[in-house]
């Protein structure tokens, strides 16, 4: 059995994974649904790239993971937007389309956050929980004493209007810190937004760290940071497909420790994990 079947195995993965005293949660596609802005400022600035200086950068066909993403990066290539089934479908966060754009470049995902930023700043406003059942959940990890975080590549002027909006507000007080994309010198899959807020809590990194994600982004970034993965599978990926964006080869070795597709789920998980108390 591959690691990653195991990972979807969510009975094995509580008997597996550590009991988890901080857990980190990513914003958007995770927390919330703010997709209908984040696609229309991803498609406002894609016909910039060449005034950018980006589009000599995209990466060439033969250095992608697979060929879903090269297709993605070339059709990005011919037509400067997102392939209309991406659209349709959205399930790819903004950060993974840069990461399958520019790869390991950090200047030039430097730059096209930045111009993603301006963009946002004409889209964003509406925001509403993904799931639905996230509140119960917060409500528990609190009685728990679990410490949370917010972890997000958004900056922190759109971060805290759409936080302040989530279900009236009732979200405030909730979170022990919260990261946002200009709160570190770099972003996810980097690990320094993991690290920060776990200095802010005053852990160390360590398998009693769970970050839930929704994106291939997100795990890398927990791998990198020493901490458990979880990806919340909400965009309701098959298994063979996580397979190929999780590949587990020597360029892409990273891969959830664990995955969920609902809050349901994840609530059952740490509930689980608590229980048995597994410890580091």
């Amino acid at each position: 059995m591959s690691d990653l079947a195991f990972a979807a195995d969510l009975p094995a993965a509580a008997r597996t994974l550590t009991a988890p005293a901080v857990i980190l949660f990513d914003w958007h596609a995770t927390l919330v649904d703010t997709r209908d802005a984040m696609y229309r400022a991803v498609d406002e600035m894609l016909p910039r790239l060449r005034d950018l200086g980006l589009y000599d950068l995209i990466l060439p066909y033969a250095l992608h993971r697979n060929a879903e993403d090269a297709r993605l990066a070339e059709y990005v290539r011919e037509h400067l937007r997102l392939p209309p089934r991406i659209v349709r479908e959205r399930r790819i966060s903004r950060t993974d389309i840069f990461e399958i754009l520019f790869g390991r470049d950090e200047d030039a995902k430097h730059v096209a956050h930045e111009a993603f930023n301006e963009a946002y700043r004409n889209h964003y406003g509406e925001v509403h929980p993904f799931d639905g059942s996230e509140l119960k959940l917060l409500r528990e990890l609190d009685e728990f004493e679990v410490k949370t975080g917010i972890l997000t590549n958004r900056e922190r002027e759109f971060f805290e209007h759409e936080f302040a909006l989530v279900e009236g507000g009732a979200w405030l007080g909730l979170f022990d810190t919260t990261v946002c994309g200009g709160d570190t010198l770099r972003r996810k899959p980097n690990p320094e937004p993991i690290l920060k807020a776990l200095v802010d809590l005053k852990y160390e990194p360590g398998p009693d760290c769970w970050y839930l994600g929704d994106s291939s982004t997100d795990v890398t970034a927990a791998k990198r940071a020493g901490v458990t993965a979880v990806l919340f599978n909400g965009a309701g990926w098959e298994r063979k497909w996580l397979e190929k964006v999780f590949p587990g080869t020597a360029e892409h070795p990273y891969q959830p420790d664990a995955v969920v597709d609902s809050f349901v789920d994840f609530r059952w998980l740490v509930e689980e994990c608590l229980a048995v108390r597994h410890r580091p």
